[in-house]
């Protein structure tokens, strides 16, 4: 016999930030396994649904330099890395 939880599972932002002409927020899955980042132009609304979403990352460190290094132009040696 399986049995399912009640409970309802939610995503959470986690952070928020700007780099280059971009803005992100940080997202954590219920669990804390994963992280991704929502990512608009600098020009969008706050409100707008005109985001992209990342792939997964197992710590917000590594969303945080994905972020820095294919969004803020950022040139860190983590960069050489990113794909």
């Amino acid at each position: 016999m399986l049995s399912a939880s009640n409970q309802a599972l939610a995503d959470y932002l986690t952070s928020q930030g700007s780099g280059g002409n971009h803005r992100y927020e940080l997202w954590s899955t219920d669990d804390n396994n994963y992280y991704y980042l929502k990512i608009w132009s600098s020009e969008a609304s706050s409100n707008s649904d005109a985001y992209s979403t990342t792939r997964s990352f197992t710590s917000t460190r590594e969303a945080l330099i994905y972020f820095d290094c294919k969004y803020a132009g950022r040139h860190l040696p983590e960069c050489q890395n990113i794909q």
